[in-house]
């Protein structure tokens, strides 16, 4: 992998290209702000899956939208396993609710699992093979070269972070819903997808449409003036 950084004296060790990307005019840029802002508050979070089929490019297409993410340093380091076979989802699923029955017995925390209570969940895990796709998103700690040599990251879990955002907004906008699936410990998902040594499990994202009886808790986002400070 080759990053791009600035030199002392400024300079930029790699021949830039321009970048003018077309500018809306602003009545249409208000229109598309505004859409957005409407489509994005429609997302939820769906833990009841429907088993229909999806298609396949809409999954890629989201995943080729995270990868746009910006990185530390531009290094890009996450790695997106599309899970399709059913054997290993049900693998991912056996694995995911042994420790998932741990921390909901205690491991948690009595904080964090009166913090869950409100939401019902328990480790009970069916998404993890009612959705037709789980995308597992692993960061790279460091670079692994082909000699076996090493070379860091940087601020892999933000770049990490923003490109898994992207993504759940690439699939509500394509129609699908998702959730964001984080068993704790996850060593389990490199072992069952014999990811290399240099790939920790960041999340398990289950994609599908909802379930024709799917329900969501009922709750209310923080409302704007909560959540924006302007000095």
């Amino acid at each position: 992998m080759t990053s791009t950084r600035w030199t002392p004296d400024h300079g930029l060790d790699y021949e830039p290209v321009p970048y003018r990307p077309a500018r809306l005019p602003l009545e249409e840029s208000l229109r598309t702000a505004a859409w957005l802002r409407e489509r994005m508050d429609e997302r939820r979070t769906v833990r009841m899956f429907s088993r229909e089929a999806v298609p396949e490019q809409l999954v890629l297409d989201a995943i080729a939208v995270a990868s746009t993410a910006p990185s530390g340093a531009h290094q890009q380091p996450w790695t997106f396993v599309v899970v399709k076979d059913k054997e290993v989802r049900a693998r991912i699923r056996e694995a995911a609710e042994a420790e998932e029955r741990i921390s909901y017995q205690g491991r948690l925390g009595e904080q964090w699992l009166d913090a869950l209570r409100p939401l019902g969940t328990d480790d009970y895990k069916p998404h993890l093979t009612d959705a037709p796709y789980l995308v597992v998103v692993f960061e790279q700690r460091f670079y692994l070269e082909a000699d076996g040599s090493t070379r860091k990251h940087y601020y892999v879990d933000e770049s990490v972070g923003i490109a898994v955002g992207m993504l759940l907004t690439a699939l509500h906008l394509s129609g699908l819903s998702a959730l964001t699936h984080t068993p704790s410990p996850m060593r389990f998902l490199a072992e069952v997808l014999k990811r290399p040594r240099n790939e920790k499990a960041f999340a398990v994202i289950p994609i599908g449409y909802p379930a024709d009886d799917c329900v969501v808790p009922n709750l209310v986002r923080k409302s704007m003036d909560q959540v924006i400070v302007t000095i």
